[in-house]
């Protein structure tokens, strides 16, 4: 919990029992390898904090190839942000990569916490802005070489690749496995 703590304040100052009560509304989820935090096709239905992990973000092309969209690991924030405040069906998936320790908030209790705490509003606002900064901002750049597209990755996720499965880190490209497993051992 002191990570989320340590996350949350460095968007804003809250005191005691401002961090009691947010303390209060968090659950500890553990998801398993595979698992789902949230799903296409349904409304996001909690506000999550990668504590230990990664989880990706992927969604089916209209071909029905599975493409992989953003990797994020501990101490940021999970949701489909956009469909979790319109209570509207998501069109991808936040799949657990690892097996993950999460802090959740329900909906209600993430609503409560902006009825409750005088600025939590900007806090929540510079918290969500981050997480969907991070979710945007790193996605390879399909007119690069595949090789070059593999560097950026390992520039923006250097601690992934031994995490993850490299069939994720192949779709997060645009790229076979094969291809993958060529480039890695080219640049070795």
């Amino acid at each position: 919990m002191k990570e989320l703590i340590a996350y949350i304040l460095q968007f804003g100052d809250l005191n005691k029992q401002q961090i009691d009560l947010i303390l209060s509304k968090s659950k500890v989820l553990q998801l398993p390898k595979n698992a789902y935090f949230s799903e296409a096709g349904k409304p996001p239905k909690q506000v999550g904090f990668v504590i230990e992990g990664i989880v990706r973000g992927c969604y089916y092309n209209n071909q029905g190839e599975e493409v992989t969209r953003c990797f994020i690991s501990e101490n940021s924030l999970i949701v489909d942000y956009v469909n979790f405040e319109a209570n509207t069906v998501s069109s991808e998936y936040l799949q657990a990569c690892t097996d993950c320790n999460l802090i959740v908030f329900s909906k209600q209790d993430w609503i409560e916490l902006s009825h409750t705490i005088v600025g939590w509003d900007n806090i929540k606002n510079k918290m969500v802005q981050l997480c969907m900064y991070q979710k945007s901002r790193k996605g390879p750049v399909i007119s690069q070489n595949a090789t070059t597209r593999y560097l950026e990755f390992l520039k923006n996720y250097p601690t992934l690749t031994n995490r993850i499965p490299l069939t994720y880190i192949a779709s997060y490209l645009g790229i076979t496995q094969q291809s993958l497993s060529r480039i890695r051992k080219n640049i070795r």
